[in-house]
């Protein structure tokens, strides 16, 4: 029997296509190993033979795989997506109101991260990187609770926007260890 483009659905979510249960909490390895299997069956080198139409099927799907993968390996990318699926809109780009608190905790990493840069101190860079992931881990266990326990996907997107908030930040370490490395 000749050798086809696989057929899978374009219309699963990428839960389904990995299939995995469509959670925020999810296991890494088996991710690892669905996103494996289906490059093996995707991958646009097994088709090379075929038809330019199942070539380039085979290249969406390979595309599809990757796309999925690259959502569900990131937390953040994984909760948006997860509550897009439920029809919440994370609104990062248009709501950027937060709790006063977690304002002034966001201009004191900015004040540590420029202080610390000025003096060329790496050691409180390291402490205030180790800090911040700290700080993510926690939240991230928070929006865990919030999306597959409580299903407070409202709660959640505030979670993410958070996550993005303090993302800029631990961009902003690394873009301060490059200054002093420099």
């Amino acid at each position: 029997m000749p050798m086809q483009a696989p057929a899978f659905d374009f219309q699963q979510d990428f839960f389904q296509l990995f299939g995995l249960p469509a959670s925020f909490r999810l296991d890494n390895t088996l991710l690892d190993q669905h996103y494996h299997a289906l490059q093996m069956q995707v991958h646009p080198d097994k088709f090379s033979h075929l038809s330019e139409a199942e070539r380039r099927v085979s290249m969406q799907w390979a595309s599809r795989v990757n796309e999925a993968y690259q959502t569900m390996v990131d937390p953040v990318s994984r909760a948006r997506y997860l509550l897009s699926l439920h029809g919440v809109d994370t609104q990062e780009e248009t709501n950027t109101a937060m709790p006063m608190d977690f304002l002034l905790q966001q201009m004191e990493w900015r004040e540590a991260i420029q202080e610390a840069q000025h003096v060329s101190d790496v050691d409180a860079l390291d402490k205030l990187e180790l800090r911040l992931q700290h700080e993510m881990r926690a939240l991230q266990q928070q929006l865990a609770v919030k999306i597959d326990d409580e299903r407070d996907y409202v709660m959640a997107a505030g979670s993410v926007r958070k996550l993005k908030f303090m993302e800029k930040i631990a961009e902003e370490i690394a873009t301060a260890f490059d200054a002093i490395e420099h």
